[in-house]
C-alpha cells in the first residue's frame, strides 16, 4: 500500500511527447448507441443512493440500543463495551461517509445533464442532493461547467490551478546574468515547510475542509478572480449576470437545509446530530477532495498555456484510478475510474462510461492514463510531489517541495 504502481512508473520513466488527437478522431471511437439516457435506469441508481444513505441512517440510530445488547450477551466489561460501541460508531460513519460522497457524486452527474434528457429533471435532483450535502447546486455547476471547458490551462481552468514559482516568493531556478545566485534548499523549505507532520496536517485540513475552503475563499481555484471571491454571491466574479438567480436559489436551499439540521439538533441533541450527520458530512468531502484532487494533480501528467493547450489535451491530461475497487464504481458512479471518458465526453451517461473508455484506451493508446497506486499512497505523493510549476513554458509539469520535476518533455530529454 505504500509503493507507486506500474502504470504510475512506466509514465514516470517515458519522456511526454504531447498528443495530437481530435475530438471528431475520438468521438467516432464511441458507438453511438452509447450516448443515449435511460430516465428509468438512471432513477433507479439515485433510488439505490439514497436508500443506501437511509439504511446506514437507520442503522446508525440503532447503535446505542444494539451494544448494551451485544456487549451483555457477550459479557463484555465497561472498556470492551466502550470500544464495541466505537467500533460502530466508525463503520457507520465509514459507510454513511461514503454513501453522502455517493448522493454528491450522484448530483454531479445530475449537473451534467446525464440522467434525464429534462433539464428540470436534473437540476431538480442534482439540487436537492448536493443541497443535503451542503453544496451550493447551481454555483458549484457553473463553475464545474466552466473547468470542464478549459480542464488542464494554466490560464483558464477553475480547480487545482497550479501555484506558481513566483507567485510563492521562490527565487528563479536558473537566475539571469547579473542577478543574485539562489538559495534553493533554504528557499524550498522556507516555503514549503516539508516536515512529516506539518504535511499531515495540512493533509488533514485539505481532506476534511478542502470543498468548504473552495467554496467560501476559491482556495486552489483559479488565482485570476479577486480577492473575496466565493461561491455564494450572486455577484461574485465566478458567475455570469444570467445565473444570479440560481446563485440566490443554491444559498436558500443552503439555509433551509441548515433550518433543519437545526430542527433535527433541537430534537435529538448536539451529540446525536454530529455523531449521525456532521461525522460522516466530513468524511464523505474528503472523498470528494480526494478524487477530484487526484485527478487533476499528478507529477507525471502536463498543464498546458494558451500556446499549446487544446480541450483534448486537456480532458486526457487527466488520470483514472480505480478508487475503493467496486464501492467506489457502485457508490461513486465510475467518475473516479472513467474520469478521461467523463472530461471528454461528459454528457454521456455515467453507467455508459466504462465501455465508452474501452473504446477510448484502444485509440489513446499510450496516452491514455490510468494508475492503480493506492489512495492514500497517491495522496501523499501528488500532496508532496505537486508544490508548483515555472513561470515559463507553454507545457510544464509539478515540481516538488525540493523544486525538482519527475517527468520531462521528450525535447528537453532529447
Amino acid at each position: 500500500m505504500f509503493n507507486d504502481a506500474p502504470e504510475y512508473l512506466a509514465r514516470k520513466n517515458t519522456p511526454f511527447v504531447p498528443p495530437n488527437f481530435t475530438i471528431a478522431e475520438l468521438r467516432n471511437a464511441i458507438p453511438p448507441e452509447l450516448h443515449k439516457k435511460s430516465l428509468a435506469w438512471g432513477l433507479w441508481i439515485g433510488a439505490r443512493s439514497v436508500l443506501c444513505v437511509a439504511g446506514f441512517w437507520y442503522l446508525g440510530t440503532t447503535i446505542e440500543t444494539v451494544t448494551p445488547v451485544i456487549a451483555a450477551s457477550l459479557r463484555l466489561g465497561l472498556t470492551l463495551t466502550s470500544l464495541l460501541r466505537f467500533a460502530l460508531w466508525t463503520t457507520y460513519w465509514f459507510w454513511q461517509g461514503i454513501a453522502f460522497a455517493g448522493l454528491w457524486c450522484y448530483a454531479h452527474e445530475a449537473g451534467h445533464g446525464t440522467i434525464a434528457d429534462q433539464s428540470w429533471i436534473n437540476h431538480t435532483l442534482g439540487y436537492v442532493l448536493q443541497t443535503f450535502t451542503l453544496t451550493p447546486y447551481f454555483a458549484w455547476r457553473s463553475t464545474h461547467r466552466a473547468h470542464h471547458k478549459a480542464v488542464g490551462s494554466m490560464e483558464r481552468d477553475e480547480n487545482y490551478v497550479p501555484a506558481i514559482r513566483s507567485e510563492l516568493g521562490l527565487r528563479p531556478e536558473n537566475p539571469k546574468e547579473g542577478e543574485e545566485s539562489p538559495k534553493q534548499q533554504f528557499d524550498y523549505h522556507e516555503v514549503f515547510e516539508d516536515t512529516p507532520l506539518y504535511v499531515l496536517g495540512k493533509m488533514v485540513i485539505m481532506q476534511l475542509l478542502g470543498l468548504q475552503m473552495y467554496f467560501v475563499a476559491n482556495t486552489m481555484g483559479s488565482p485570476s478572480y479577486p480577492k473575496g471571491t466565493n461561491h455564494f454571491s450572486p455577484f461574485s466574479a465566478l458567475f455570469k449576470r444570467n445565473e444570479r438567480l440560481g446563485i440566490f436559489a443554491s444559498d436558500v436551499g443552503l439555509v433551509f437545509m441548515l433550518y433543519l439540521l437545526r430542527l433535527y439538533t433541537a430534537h435529538v441533541g448536539v451529540n446525536t446530530m454530529l455523531k449521525m450527520y456532521f461525522v460522516p458530512y466530513l468524511l464523505s468531502n474528503h472523498w470528494i477532495v480526494l478524487i477530484t484532487f487526484l485527478h487533476h494533480c499528478d507529477p507525471t501528467l502536463p498543464h498546458y498555456r494558451k500556446n499549446e493547450w487544446t480541450f483534448v489535451r486537456g480532458a486526457i491530461g487527466t488520470v483514472d484510478r480505480p478508487i475503493m475497487g467496486w464501492i467506489g464504481r457502485f457508490f461513486f458512479h465510475n467518475v473516479s475510474h472513467d474520469h478521461v471518458a467523463h472530461h471528454l465526453f461528459s454528457s454521456i451517461p455515467f453507467y455508459n462510461q466504462p465501455l465508452v473508455t474501452e473504446h477510448l484506451k484502444a485509440v489513446l493508446k499510450e496516452h491514455y492514463n490510468y494508475d492503480t497506486t493506492p489512495c492514500f499512497r497517491a495522496l501523499y505523493r501528488s500532496f508532496t510531489e505537486c508544490a508548483f510549476v515555472e513561470d515559463e513554458g507553454d507545457i510544464i509539469f509539478y515540481k516538488n517541495m525540493k523544486g525538482k520535476s519527475v517527468r520531462f518533455l521528450a525535447t528537453d530529454v532529447e
